[in-house]
């Protein structure tokens, strides 16, 4: 027995592991010929140059092998993606397909993982009035923090003025999408769902979690021996999800890596030029918005910040290189169980979240609107600006369930205060990279929410996750 155990340690410790001696030298001479190339560009050839990058990449996916780790796998993928997408953009934009098989797989959890665990939540669950106190809780936190979001998002554009000084590009009212104006009583009639087969063949997420709380509801009231069979069926249902997850996550460093290099093929690493201000703005806005909002409340909430932020290492990490919120949700769900949050909790506060705590998408909202009227040269008062905000506050609330929901929302919002639509137009053009970083966010986000929730009605580490989860996340 002490032999099995300490052979099973050394295969897990790299630093025992003799493969790894020549995967550190091939990374040392890659990085010595990237620095002589730094020092004076002129000794060293691009061939070689582009050589010397690969064989880093290939001693990092040698690292990736002896780590055995998915997230290390992820990460070596978006590197090698971006620098796919960089020396072969043509052949880079045809793996376009990769990631969007990885996506439309993870598609597929989506509705009946929510609509098994949120019923199992619920009428699993020895008492309704819970349930029905956590979603209260758990929408107040909600509009607090979004709200935080929206103020700095404001304050940033406001010290950064990235808009000012943008001239108008020709032809700019070209291919700029339609406008699709939605008011406060589309937004409330979009949650509701009028065909739920319809509704997850589309995807709308806020209309799942819908009828999944209905149908709980429902499922609570009825007698026991009515309720044994579909609840035992709901329960089967989750974990068969969770495996299913399993299964498709083996394919997610093919579908991230394809999804970097599309990216990066599809724009050039050029892009960053025209519009860094822009960027630069939101991504230290975001970084603002992680320390000053979300980190003092995982301290006072006394999260195991350890912990957390290695269980949402690999869900953030999908998210940042697909743009999708919904490819993490599933690693999120597992995530958040394994590290002691009940599943009932987790089922019910992290799909509510997908719909009402995107963080990263409405601080981006507020920021991308006074953008553009700085862009168009028009001075918005501070009473003015207060208008959009307070605005945004109720129509971020629609972001979920809508198709390149920031776009409408911001698109419906300049409507609405006569701004000009065409600094839009410009933001699209770094849209996809700004989009990393706000999926990223609302991620992390929602994690943290579903901790923060769990602690405030003590339920935080009662629970052991089930044997699929854990294994998923060893």
């Amino acid at each position: 027995m002490p032999e099995a155990n300490s052979s099973t340690s050394a295969g897990r410790d790299t630093t025992r592991n003799p493969a790894l001696f020549p995967t550190l030298v091939l990374f040392g001479i890659a990085a010595v010929l990237l620095v002589v190339n730094e020092l004076r560009p002129e000794t060293l050839p691009h061939s070689v140059l582009m050589a010397s990058r690969w064989i880093a990449i290939a001693a990092l996916m040698a690292y990736a092998w002896l780590r055995k780790s998915l997230t290390t796998w992820i990460l070596v993928a978006m590197v090698a993606g971006a620098e796919v997408g960089h020396d072969f953009p043509n052949a880079a934009v045809n793996l376009r397909v990769l990631s969007l098989v990885f996506l439309r797989l993870i598609k597929t959890i989506i509705a009946p993982l929510i609509f098994a665990t949120l019923v199992v939540g619920i009428a699993g669950h020895s008492n309704l009035k819970q349930v029905g106190r956590m979603g209260i809780k758990a929408l107040i936190y909600f509009e607090v923090v979004t709200t935080f979001a929206l103020f700095i998002g404001l304050a940033a554009i406001n010290i950064s003025k990235a808009g000012l000084g943008v001239n108008p590009p020709p032809q700019m009212h070209e291919a700029l999408p339609p406008v699709v104006k939605q008011s406060a009583a589309d937004i409330i009639l979009h949650a509701f769902p009028e065909n739920v087969a319809k509704s997850v063949a589309e995807g709308q997420v806020l209309q799942v979690v819908v009828f999944s709380i209905l149908f709980g509801i429902a499922l609570a009231l009825i007698s026991e021996q009515k309720r044994k069979p579909m609840l035992a069926f709901c329960e089967s249902l989750s974990e068969t999800m969770f495996k299913f997850t399993n299964i498709v996550m083996m394919f997610a460093p093919v579908g991230v890596g394809a999804a970097i290099a599309y990216s990066v093929g599809h724009m050039g690493l050029g892009i960053l030029v025209n519009l860094f201000k822009l960027l630069a703005t939101l991504y230290v806005a975001l970084i603002a918005f992680l320390l000053f909002v979300l980190l003092p409340i995982a301290l006072a909430a006394r999260v195991p910040l350890r912990r957390f932020l290695r269980a949402i290492a690999e869900p953030v990490s999908i998210a940042f290189a697909t743009t999708s919120s919904e490819a993490a949700l599933p690693r999120a769900m597992e995530a958040m169980e394994a590290i002691g949050v009940p599943r009932q909790m987790v089922a019910f506060v992290m799909p509510t979240g997908y719909s009402f705590n995107l963080d990263g998408s409405t601080l981006y909202l507020s920021l991308a609107t006074i953008f553009v009227a700085q862009a168009a040269n028009i001075h918005l008062t501070l009473g003015q600006q207060l208008v959009i905000v307070f605005t945004l506050m109720l129509t971020s609330k629609g972001v979920a369930g809508v198709p390149r929901a920031t776009l409408v929302i911001l698109l419906g919002t300049a409507a609405s205060f006569n701004l000009p639509e065409w600094p839009i137009f410009i933001i699209l053009g770094i849209d996809e990279l700004m989009d990393m970083a706000r999926t990223s966010v609302n991620v992390i986000g929602n994690c943290l929410a579903t901790v923060v929730i769990a602690r405030w009605e003590g339920e935080f580490g009662k629970e052991q996750p089930s044997a699929v989860v854990a294994d998923a996340l060893e």
